[in-house]
C-alpha cells in the first residue's frame, strides 16, 4: 500500500552519526603533533617555534577549620496549645506460625503488580524489532486488507454491472445486440456517461468483429483493459503525485474547493490526520469565512487531528485568511498547508472570482501555489458532479478530484467519466467514514473490484 503522503524529504535514511568524525578540541595553547618520516614520533608544531605550553602550577587550596560557636544547637520551641503528635512506636516481633499467617495475610491484602517492560526495543515505529520475513508479512497483510476494503467500496457498482452481464449473458452462445444494448444500459446505470459508454462499446465492437471476444470472460476482460486505460491517461494531465513539486518548495499548499454537502470538510480533517501521521508537519487555514458553521466544524478536526488551525471572524477576506496562514506556515516551517474554500456553487461567479484572487496571493508567496487545487465530489450526485467538475475547471484550474462517498453508492463509474471527460486524475477516494478510509485511489485495485 506504501505511503499515504511521499513528498516527504530525508525520512528514507536515519542518520545515528556513528560514522561522522568527533568535533576537534580547541583552545587558547593548541599544539599540533605530526607523524615525521615514516616514524612513529611526533614533533609539536607551534607558530614562530615558540615554546611549548606548560600549564601553570595548582595553588595549594587553604585549609578549612572549623570555628567554636559556644553553645550545641538551638531546641525548636513548642506551642503548648498545638495538637501532640502522637509517637509510633515499633511493633512486637511475631515469630513461628503467627508470622507465617501474618505473611499470607500482607501478600494477600497487597499484591505486587508487574512491572512492565519499558526497553525501547520491545517495540518500534519504524519496524527496526522485526525482521524482513516480518516487515514483507505485514505489508502482505495490509495489502490484502486495503484490497478488500476497497472492493467491498465499490460493491453496489460492481451489482450493478458486472452482476447484471452475468445474468444476461445466462444461455447466450454468442455476444449479439441485444447483449451489447444491455451493456449500454449497465454503463450508463452505473454513471460512467453516455460519452464514455459509447467508447468502450466501439471497442467491444471491434474485438466481437475481429473474433478477440467469443464470451464473458473476454468481454469483461476488454471492459476492464478500456477502463483502467481511461483512468491511466487522465494522469498524465494535472496533478497526479505530490512528488511533482521539488522538495525545497515549502509549504505545499493544497487548496479544497467544492460545493456545500460533498463531505469537504470531512475530506480536509482527514487529508491533515493521514499526512500528520506519517511525520509531516501539517497546517489548516479556514478560508472559509462566508458560512457561520464552516469554522466550527473546521475547528472541530483541527481539536481531533492535533492540527493547528489559522481562522479569523466571520466576513473576513479568505484571502486575508490564506495570507496570515501562509506567513505562519513559513514561519513554524509547515510541509503542507491545507486551504479551506467556501462551498460555491458553480454558478455564482463572484464567488469564482474570489477563488482566482486567493490563488493570487498563494502565488505571491510561495513559488507555483496553490500545487494542488482538489475538487471534492460526491460520488452520489452523479452527472451532477460532472457538472460541477467542469465548470471548477474553468475558473478555479482544478488539478484533481477527491471522491467521496465511493461506498455509499451503485454509480461509482462517475470516477469514469471524469477521468475521459476531463482528463483529471482521481486523487483521493472516500470508501468509509474512519480517518484511515480516505484512501489515495488505486486505478488498478478500483478497475479489479468492479468486475471480481
Amino acid at each position: 500500500m506504501g505511503l499515504f503522503w511521499k513528498r516527504k524529504s530525508g525520512d528514507q535514511f536515519v542518520s545515528l552519526k556513528l560514522n561522522e568524525p568527533l568535533p576537534e578540541k580547541t583552545g587558547t595553547k593548541a599544539v599540533e603533533t605530526a607523524k615525521t618520516n615514516g616514524s612513529d614520533s611526533g614533533k609539536p608544531l607551534a607558530k614562530a617555534d615558540a615554546a611549548p605550553f606548560v600549564p601553570p602550577p595548582k595553588a595549594d587550596a587553604p585549609t578549612v577549620e572549623p570555628v567554636p560557636t559556644g553553645g550545641g544547637p538551638t531546641p525548636i520551641p513548642t506551642d503548648p496549645s498545638a495538637p501532640k503528635i502522637p509517637s509510633i512506636e515499633p511493633r512486637p516481633q511475631v515469630q513461628g506460625r503467627e508470622a507465617d499467617t501474618l505473611g499470607a495475610e500482607v501478600r494477600q491484602a497487597k499484591p505486587v503488580a508487574s512491572v512492565p517492560s519499558r526497553s525501547p526495543f520491545a517495540t518500534s515505529v519504524l519496524g527496526l524489532n522485526l525482521s524482513m520475513e516480518e516487515l514483507q508479512a505485514q505489508e502482505a497483510a495490509l495489502e490484502q486488507e486495503f484490497s478488500a476494503r476497497f472492493r467491498r467500496a465499490v460493491s453496489a457498482t460492481r451489482e450493478s454491472l458486472s452482476e447484471r452481464l452475468d445474468t444476461v449473458f445466462q444461455g447466450l452462445k454468442e455476444i449479439d445486440e441485444n447483449l451489447l444494448d444491455e451493456l449500454e444500459e449497465a454503463l450508463i446505470a452505473a454513471d460512467i456517461g453516455v460519452a464514455t459508454t459509447q467508447h468502450i462499446l466501439e471497442t467491444v465492437r471491434r474485438g466481437v468483429a475481429r473474433k478477440q471476444i467469443n464470451d464473458l470472460d473476454a468481454l469483461k476482460a476488454a471492459i476492464k483493459d478500456e477502463l483502467l486505460k481511461i483512468l491511466r491517461q487522465s494522469e498524465q494531465q494535472g496533478v497526479a503525485s505530490e512528488t511533482s513539486v521539488a522538495a525545497n518548495v515549502s509549504p505545499y499548499v493544497m487548496m479544497i474547493v467544492g460545493v456545500n454537502g460533498v463531505g469537504k470538510t470531512t475530506t480536509i480533517g482527514k487529508l491533515a490526520q493521514r499526512i500528520k501521521a506519517e511525520g509531516n508537519d501539517v497546517l489548516i487555514c479556514a478560508a472559509d469565512t462566508f458560512r457561520a458553521a464552516a469554522s466550527d466544524q473546521l475547528a472541530i478536526w483541527a481539536q481531533r487531528t492535533g492540527v493547528p488551525l489559522i481562522q479569523q471572524k466571520q466576513g473576513t477576506d479568505p484571502a486575508a485568511v490564506l495570507f496570515d496562514a501562509l506567513k505562519a506556515s513559513k514561519a513554524r516551517g509547515s510541509d503542507v498547508l491545507i486551504v479551506d474554500t467556501a462551498g460555491r456553487l458553480h454558478n455564482k461567479s463572484n464567488l469564482m472570482a474570489e477563488l482566482e484572487k486567493m490563488k493570487r496571493v498563494a502565488s505571491r508567496e510561495v513559488e507555483g501555489a496553490p500545487h494542488e487545487t482538489l475538487l471534492v465530489v460526491d460520488a452520489v450526485t452523479g452527472q451532477n458532479g460532472l457538472e460541477q467538475a467542469r465548470q471548477f475547471l474553468k475558473v478555479a484550474g482544478v488539478t484533481g478530484i477527491v471522491l467521496t462517498k465511493l461506498d455509499g453508492t451503485a454509480k461509482g463509474g462517475i470516477a469514469v467519466a471524469i477521468a475521459k471527460e476531463l482528463g483529471l486524475p482521481i486523487r483521493y477516494a472516500g470508501i468509509g467514514e474512519k480517518v484511515d478510509d480516505l484512501v489515495v485511489f488505486d486505478p488498478e485495485l478500483y478497475v479489479n473490484g468492479l468486475f471480481e
